[in-house]
């Protein structure tokens, strides 16, 4: 029988990307499925450019092109999004 919980094998993960400001959005994604979609959905939804906005597993900075799997990402990991500030000098 079949559950909803996920299983160690599960194929699938469930990661949390949070903002400096507290809010958060849950993406279910695949273990060896590259981040960089992940990434791009997040800044869309957020209205921002992907090149103004960093990701951080465990204060590390995460590149597109690799996989929670590889990252050692877990179910119900969080991953930090910080939006790079610009400008303030005259």
């Amino acid at each position: 029988m079949a559950t909803t919980s996920e299983t160690p094998n599960s194929e699938h993960i469930q990661i949390k990307v949070r903002s400096p400001d507290g809010s958060e959005v849950y993406f279910k994604i695949k273990k060896k499925a590259k981040l960089e979609k992940l990434m791009s959905t997040y800044c869309v939804r957020l209205g921002q450019s992907p090149d103004a906005v960093r990701f951080l597993f465990d204060g590390d900075r995460i590149k597109g092109d690799s996989t929670p799997e590889e990252l050692g990402i877990e179910h119900g990991d969080i991953i930090d999004a910080m939006v790079q500030q610009t400008g303030g000098a005259s």
